[in-house]
């Protein structure tokens, strides 16, 4: 595991920007591909709306990444049990999810999700996690094979 960081965060719509800043940096100062950036930040931003709008039980929410040099996870969690969380489950783990109606405001997010990346999971206890991963590349020569070379890692610090 090359870079770790976790943050916690109030349940408000503005911090779903903060997580694409913070994300976005950190990601692009990795090295990656703007691909596998723009791809992370949008699945990124699609849970963590989903913990703000659906999130009652809690106030606040955690989003924790790990990036390695060939993937990248993240887990966004609340704290308590999802309403519905055994049919949250099956929308999560069915081969096909269903699309809402063309005038439907919501209901897209899971699609998109297992659509950028790789692998998307959901556990429902004992807090609700969604859990993204997707392998990535980078496109700086810099970054690449960096670790492979014996050298270290970059680090960030988060503020």
């Amino acid at each position: 595991m090359d870079t770790v960081f976790s943050i916690s965060l109030p349940r408000q719509a503005y911090t779903v920007a903060v997580v694409r800043d913070v994300l976005g940096a950190l990601l692009r100062r990795s090295g990656l591909c703007a691909g596998c950036v723009d791809d992370i930040l949008l699945a990124a931003s699609e849970a963590c709306s989903n913990a703000v709008e659906h999130g009652e039980t809690s106030p606040d929410y955690e989003v924790s990444v790990e990036l390695a040099t060939h993937w990248c996870e993240l887990q966004i969690s609340q704290p308590g049990r999802a309403p519905e969380s055994g049919a949250l489950v099956r929308r999560f783990a069915s081969e096909h999810t269903p699309l809402p109606g063309l005038t439907s405001e919501s209901g897209r997010g899971i699609s998109l999700m297992r659509y950028l990346m790789d692998e998307v999971d959901l556990r429902p206890e004992p807090h609700t996690t969604v859990i993204l991963r997707k392998r990535v590349t980078t496109c700086d020569p810099a970054h690449r094979g960096a670790s492979e070379r014996g050298q270290p890692s970059t680090r960030f610090a988060l503020l």
